[in-house]
């Protein structure tokens, strides 16, 4: 799940975000991907489809997520979290509010909020119950349009003031996440290092970098 690293989990972890294409061959791909090293979240990630073909996509990638202990989390929508009975939801600014999330999915539901790179609308977030806030994009990415860029030093500010997790998203890869997990990244959320290539190899090099980084 999305919580703060202690004595028993690494400083920092992985949180894969999906393509937007995960028919075909995808899930055996995700499985691959979450034998390959300890990954601790997904999130499901797929656009202009309706609910119901969103759910039957959902469905065997959540599976494979429950077996393994990884918590599933849902882009954007509160109704097909729900729906889906997910782990969580990850709320863009214009996707909906915590308050309403956390009464439709329950206390016990991980509700992230994109941050971009705005200390106000972190602490926004912390204070209405968000469970991790994410900050990005931290380098320049094709996986979705951005316009805003966060700095390194917000995530060394958030350490060092809250206690709620925090996610650098991005851009990342193996050879530019060193200096993330130093400044105080919770969770390196990543999709297109991982989905454009070997996913296994990624994965590994991920946890390579974050272990290198940590000295």
């Amino acid at each position: 799940m999305i919580e703060p690293a202690d004595d028993n989990r690494p400083a920092c972890q992985l949180y894969l975000i999906s393509p937007l294409d995960v028919g075909g061959s995808f899930p055996d791909r995700l499985a691959r991907a979450l034998d390959a090293g300890e990954v601790a979240a997904f999130q499901f990630r797929v656009k202009g489809i309706d609910e119901h073909a969103a759910a039957a996509l959902a469905e065997p990638l959540q599976r494979i997520c429950n077996d393994r202990a990884v918590a599933f989390i849902v882009n954007d929508s509160i109704s097909l979290a729900k729906r889906l009975g997910a782990d969580g939801v990850h709320l863009g600014q214009d996707d909906g509010d915590i308050a309403d999330a956390r009464a439709r999915l329950g206390r016990d539901a991980q509700i992230g909020v994109t941050c971009h790179a705005s200390r106000h609308l972190a602490m926004e977030a912390g204070e209405a119950g968000a469970d991790y806030v994410a900050f990005g994009a931290f380098f320049e990415t094709q996986t979705k349009q951005t316009e805003h860029r966060a700095e390194l030093e917000t995530l060394t500010w958030w350490q060092a003031v809250f206690e709620i997790p925090c996610v650098a998203i991005g851009g990342i890869t193996p050879q530019n996440c060193g200096p993330l997990v130093q400044a105080g990244a919770d969770f390196l959320a990543v999709s297109g290092a991982v989905w454009n290539g070997d996913e296994v190899a990624a994965v590994r090099a991920f946890h390579e970098a974050i272990a290198a980084a940590r000295g």
